[in-house]
Parts: structure tokens; C-alpha cells; sequence
């Protein structure tokens, strides 16, 4: 593949991440955030559930599988959405994605202390630079919002999901357990948004086109990019690039929401930015889990 290719497929699924913070909390205008966000996969899921079909990819075997599948969603999809989307009715859209794409950091201390991973040095590095950027970040709001421990927990939920996807991705099409796990998430944030929150859908055309957009630009279309990115490139130095999804989250939550860009959210943000390079970057063999990001380990 051409690099100046490889670069535009780059910057397109990381924008389509990043951005999806911002365009996400402009949905909220329009619906309650929970049923937002399980509308949004529900509709990928089923969507994508209906590709695969046809595709024939391989389905999961036996119940077991399917259990892991809903656990996954369950983590993936409902546990790290419904948390970004509630996280946005209080803080911005900058700070959520700040918060959210800190994951791969706790990934390295996850593994380590609950699976027995072993992490290279500067990966080490990188976890300590992040957390430096996000006491930073964080030393910049003045106030405690609510928003800031929902965008806290979206990461914890994101490790999680991505150690177990790692574990047991190998028992799956990858393609097939993304289809079933965001099906399976959507249902439980839309089962979760009639049981704790009062819903409602504002029905217009520009709510319908966020939601399409949040659906099928920034669910479908970008998963099926950045899967493309990884099976043709390097799986490694791919995922390293997810630095840039934060940075469009910073971006598109000033430009779309006229969001201040403070000097703290500025210089937390360069300490996360190359924490998270840092513990993408591959020097030497890798693991993937099925969210892109790398698990390197060595036994």
C-alpha cells in the first residue's frame, strides 16, 4: 500500500474515533445519553450482524463462545459507551476523550498485576507519562464533576474488555465478534436507558443524521478501516498511531463546541499523547487483541 494511502486510511479512522466524542455530545441535545448510545450500536450491531451473515463468516461454537461474546459486549460496548455518553452531559468533550483513551495505560498495569504480562521498559515509561498527563489535565479543572469519573471508568472498562478480547479473541472471527458484541451492548445501554433514566428521542433530521453518522461513520466505517490498516500494514506500528485519536477529540470538541483549550489540557495532553505511543510502539514481538491495541509481552 502507498504511504500517502496508509496515512489518509490513518488519519480517517483516528478523526472518525476522536471526533465521535464531540459529535456525540452534540446527540445529546437531541436523546438522553444512554439511549443514544445503545440506539447507535444497537444499529451497527445489527448492521454489521447481518454483513457477516452474508459473508458467512465462521459463528461463534457453542454457548460458550456467545457468553464470552455478550461479556465482551457487555464491557466493550456498554460499559465504556454508556460511560462516555454520560460523562458528556458534564464535562467536555476534550476531557472525556482524554479520559477514555487512556486505556492502553491501564492495560500495561491490568495485565501485569491480574494475567502475569510482562511489559517492556519504556512501555513502563509510557504508563508513568500518562498518568503524569492526566494529574496534569486534571489539576486544571477546577471543580469535580461527575463527568470525570464516568470518562474514568469508560478506560477501566475499555482495559478490561481489551485483556479478555486478547484471552479469548483467538475463538472468534474477529469481524463476527464485533458485530455480536456491539448487538449485544446496544441492548443492554437501551434495556439500562428505560430502567435508570427517564428516555427520550428527539426525532428531527438532525438528530437522525448524528445518530447515522455515530452509527455507521463512526462505528461500522471506522472499524472496517482500521481492521483494513491492520491486516495490511504492520499490526504494530498501526497501533501506534492511536495517539491521534485523543488529539482529534481535542480538536473537533473546540472547533464543533467552541470548547476552551486550556494550557493544563495542552500539556497533560503531550505527556498522554506519547505515554500512549509509548505503549503502543512495538520494537520487538506483539500480541493484537481485537480493539487494535498491542499487549507486548514477553514471556
Amino acid at each position: 500500500m502507498k504511504k500517502s494511502i496508509f496515512f489518509t486510511l490513518v488519519i480517517l479512522t483516528t478523526f472518525l474515533m476522536g471526533s465521535s466524542f464531540a459529535i456525540g455530545k452534540i446527540g445529546l441535545i437531541y436523546s438522553s445519553p444512554l439511549l443514544l448510545a445503545g440506539i447507535r450500536f444497537f444499529l451497527a450491531g445489527f448492521i454489521m450482524a447481518i454483513i457477516v451473515k452474508v459473508l458467512k463468516r465462521t459463528h461463534p461454537s457453542g454457548m460458550k463462545n456467545w457468553g464470552r461474546a455478550a461479556i465482551i459486549g457487555t464491557l466493550q460496548t456498554a460499559g465504556v459507551m454508556g460511560c462516555i455518553f454520560l460523562s458528556l452531559r458534564t464535562i467536555t468533550a476534550s476531557e472525556s476523550s482524554i479520559l477514555t483513551f487512556m486505556n492502553p495505560l491501564l492495560v500495561i498495569i491490568l495485565g501485569t498485576v491480574f494475567m502475569g504480562n510482562r511489559y517492556r521498559w519504556y512501555q513502563w515509561i509510557g504508563v508513568v507519562l500518562g498518568f503524569i498527563g492526566v494529574g496534569i489535565t486534571l489539576g486544571g479543572i477546577n471543580d469535580f464533576r461527575i463527568g470525570i469519573a464516568f470518562g474514568a471508568a469508560s478506560s477501566v472498562f475499555w482495559a478490561i474488555s481489551t485483556l479478555l478480547v486478547n484471552r479469548w479473541g483467538e475463538h472468534f472471527d474477529t469481524w463476527v465478534l464485533s458485530a455480536y458484541q456491539m448487538l449485544f451492548g446496544g441492548g443492554i445501554l437501551i434495556f439500562l436507558s428505560l430502567l435508570l433514566e427517564e428516555p427520550f428521542f428527539h426525532i428531527n433530521k438532525h438528530s437522525l443524521l448524528i445518530l447515522l453518522w455515530l452509527s455507521i461513520m463512526s462505528s461500522i466505517v471506522q472499524f472496517a478501516v482500521w481492521y483494513f490498516l491492520l491486516q495490511k500494514g504492520d499490526p504494530g506500528k498501526t497501533s501506534s498511531y492511536l495517539f491521534l485519536a485523543p488529539f482529534f477529540g481535542v480538536l473537533t470538541g473546540s472547533l464543533l463546541l467552541n470548547e476552551p483549550i486550556s494550557s493544563s489540557l495542552i500539556a497533560g495532553g503531550i505527556f498522554i499523547l506519547i505515554g500512549i505511543y509509548l505503549v503502543n510502539n512495538n520494537y520487538k514481538k506483539d500480541v493484537v487483541d481485537n480493539s487494535g491495541y498491542l499487549l507486548n509481552k514477553t514471556k
